[in-house]
């Protein structure tokens, strides 16, 4: 028998056969790190598309957002368990080939998905989209993996707790040191309180909605909703939330614009502006920085019900539409301008309430922006600290003397809440205005574990909202 003979005969050529849930999940999160674009917003388009093909059920989308949503979350423990699983540093992977590595260990480690369908189908995507070499890189890397769950990895690849207590919680919990370390500061307390923070950050956060008042009401989203995926708001007489979850979209008060998506630590803010006191007169009411809207649209419609009119003013003219979209239909007077709050049209004194939501980092809004915890870096904050005091000094021009300003951000971090306010009324920096503290705490009737106050700080772990700021400040003289 010759060479010829004895050799095997090749086997015959397979063509990879795409699985649309995982390349939909794949083509989301190279978005994500390609374009910088936010899943939230780059997700429901494809989800859509794919629907539209008709070879995609409802079970399909909740898989790709959970693949999608999931990765993104985990994705520093899925780096360190990966980087322990090849002789390389990890920065030296391409980032499609992590992509698709992350989602195979948020498969094994994340979901029950059974190991040998998360490795194969982890296999066959890397053959569609990285090609038959990178495909057996993939299948060594999570055949590895898979040789220990999610605590035993962790056990492994994050330091002991008592060596290095912010590196422990970085790689148990998936954020950033910096990250960990700045919300510890902001929170307080000792191991327990940080780990429930991070760990919340971590969950798929509720959709709530806001009936919008004089147009919706909760009894009727509620009702829309039927009783197994409607409950009402924890703290908020505006909310709604939908259990199950689901498309709002498909809810007709949500398309019209009577009712919209909202969480209730927005509600919870615009609310305790509108119910501050004020001495004097109270029909002019502004919100400085008022895009996307949904502020604006719930206290424009609070504004209707006392006959008082809101000036929505945004600065960038695509998120000024966003507003003028969100207050269509208010049953009240409103105006939409484009402006910079920095360089205001408006004389001095000329509004009796004015809410100041200024451009943050959005580390309160982690669930549901995952991607930013990787994005941010700490002199990030630098950059938006004189905007956010300069926002500040001229919400408290425009207000008159008696009325009353809301300083709000969704941001945790004490660079950009009470040391802003703080900086403002003493004059660090820029020219001082006479004002006063608020107590907030009593704004916000039923609502446990504020503080000691005056300012209030929510958190996901304790409120089930996003980690959104509010100071209440009268103007003095």
């Amino acid at each position: 028998m010759n060479d010829q003979q004895r050799r095997r005969p090749a086997k015959p050529h397979r063509r990879p056969k795409k699985d649309p849930v995982r390349f939909l999940a794949f083509e989301a999160l190279r978005a994500v790190d390609e374009r910088d674009a936010y899943a939230n917003l780059v997700l429901p388009p494809l989800l859509k598309k794919a629907r539209a093909k008709g070879d995609f059920e409802g079970r399909d989308a909740a898989l790709a957002t959970e693949l999608v949503y999931g990765t993104l979350r985990r994705q520093g423990t899925y780096d360190a368990i990966v980087a322990a699983c090849i002789d390389r540093p990890l920065r030296e992977v391409d980032p499609p080939v992590l992509d698709v590595l992350n989602m195979g260990v948020h498969q094994l480690l994340g979901t029950r998905i059974p190991t040998h369908a998360a490795v194969s189908a982890s296999v066959e995507l890397a053959r569609v989209v990285l090609g038959e070499g990178r495909a057996k890189f993939v299948n060594a890397v999570l055949r590895k993996v898979s040789a220990h769950d999610l605590d035993g990895w962790v056990e492994r690849v994050a330091p002991a707790y008592d060596e290095d207590a912010e590196e422990n919680l970085s790689v148990v919990h998936s954020h950033p040191r910096w990250i960990v370390s700045a919300l510890w500061d902001a929170l307080g307390g000792g191991r327990a309180g940080i780990e429930d923070l991070l760990e919340a950050d971590n969950e798929r956060p509720e959709v709530t909605l806001v009936a919008r008042p004089g147009r919706s009401t909760t009894d009727e989203l509620l009702s829309a909703l039927g009783e197994e995926n409607g409950l009402p708001g924890r703290w908020s007489p505006y909310a709604v939330r939908m259990a199950e979850g689901g498309e709002p979209g498909a809810l007709a008060a949500v398309r019209d614009g009577s009712a919209g998506v909202q969480d209730e630590g927005s509600q919870l803010v615009a609310a305790a502006l509108a119910a501050a006191p004020v001495e004097g007169g109270d029909t002019r009411w502004l919100d400085g920085c008022a895009g996307p809207g949904g502020k604006a649209a719930l206290l424009a419609a609070l504004a209707a019900g006392r006959g008082a009119t809101l000036l929505a003013a945004e600065k960038q003219p695509h998120r000024a539409r966003l507003v003028e979209r969100a207050l269509a239909g208010n049953p009240g007077p409103y105006q939409v301008i484009t402006t910079d709050g920095t360089r205001p049209p408006w004389r001095p004194g000329s509004f009796d309430r004015v809410l100041m939501d200024v451009p943050c980092s959005g580390l309160g809004a982690l669930r549901r922006r995952p991607e930013s915890r990787w994005r941010r870096r700490p002199e990030d904050l630098e950059s938006f600290a004189p905007l956010q005091r300069g926002l500040l000094r001229e919400a408290l021009k425009a207000v008159r003397v008696g009325g009353v300003v809301g300083y709000a951000t969704c941001s945790p971090h004490l660079a950009e809440t009470r040391v802003v306010v703080e900086d403002v009324l003493k004059g660090r920096g820029g020219p001082s205005v006479e004002a006063e503290w608020i107590d907030a705490r009593p704004l916000m009737p039923g609502v446990p574990a504020l503080g000691d106050g005056p300012d209030v700080q929510l958190w996901p772990h304790l409120h089930g909202t996003d980690a959104m700021y509010l100071a209440l400040l009268r103007r003095t003289g």
